[in-house]
């Protein structure tokens, strides 16, 4: 069986919410790929000059554009913000905690693409085992 190959990005502008009247434009990409079908990566461009990347399950965010989800360093939920949907992402690590928001209809879209990319529940029909074993083993 040939397994798709691909990668699903998009570039938009979250919110960093400093207080409940004050937040900052921060850059992002959105990318999923099949080379890594259950995963996520959020770039963010910060003007250390060093982006930071941060990864986790791609259901994960499915779920948090229904519904409140996760637990520990992720955690993520619907809301609005005046009059647009925004899905919220609070990310916890040693260095800090962060409260950023992302426009709900766009996240939603991106990942209606990854999905077509890669269906849910097929991810591992995307994996590549024999020549991630073969790569692990040379």
């Amino acid at each position: 069986m040939e397994r798709p190959t691909g990668v699903v990005e998009h570039e938009l502008e979250l919110n960093l919410v400093l207080s409940p009247e004050h937040s900052v434009p921060v850059p992002a990409r959105l990318s999923y790929g099949s080379h890594d079908p259950y995963a996520v990566h959020i770039t963010f461009h910060l003007d250390t000059g060093s982006p930071v990347t941060w990864v986790f399950a791609r259901e994960l965010l499915v779920e948090g554009t229904f519904r409140p989800c996760g637990q520990g360093d992720v955690r993520i939920w619907p809301t609005r913000s005046g009059r647009r949907s925004v899905l919220c992402l609070a990310l916890s690590s040693p260095a800090g905690d962060a409260l950023l928001e992302a426009p709900l209809p766009v996240v939603a879209a991106w990942l209606e693409r990854a999905h077509r990319l890669v269906p849910p529940g097929s991810e591992l029909a995307a994996l590549d085992m024999d020549g991630s074993l073969a790569d692990l083993l040379a």
